[in-house]
């Protein structure tokens, strides 16, 4: 109910985000997430990893490892709506090479991270 309250408030430009938190207890089997998707795969109070389709359009997905015993790792925080905050920054190094944040649901490119050709979608 509140993801679809969210996406309402989004249309009206109520709220803003890229990303909404979908939790799950099994990593996603399928190659693709929604774009605007992040997979919280988590087991109880124990999150394991954070999967996201690349922002900069490029297809891939993104799986960020989040335990704690582990290098390279991130931490998520998420708010009410379910909006997450990702630490540290994400950088790809495949073609696309993007490198960004995740604040509060959206994403903030860093200085030279986004993708130098068209590969963003339109919405």
């Amino acid at each position: 109910m509140k993801k679809l309250l969210a996406n309402l408030l989004r249309r009206f430009r109520v709220l803003r985000y890229d990303f909404l938190v979908t939790r799950q207890d099994t990593f996603p089997q399928t190659p693709e997430t929604e774009s605007d998707e992040l997979i919280l795969v988590e087991s109880g109070a124990i999150q394991k990893w954070a999967c996201l389709s690349c922002p900069g359009g490029c297809g891939e997905r993104i799986a960020l490892s989040l335990n704690p015993d582990r290098r390279p790792r991130w931490k998520i925080k998420t708010d009410f709506w379910q909006r997450p905050t990702l630490h540290p920054s994400v950088h790809q190094t495949n073609d696309c090479g993007c490198h960004f944040w995740v604040k509060k649901g959206q994403v903030h490119w860093c200085k030279g991270g986004r993708p130098q050709s068209p590969m963003e979608k339109a919405e």
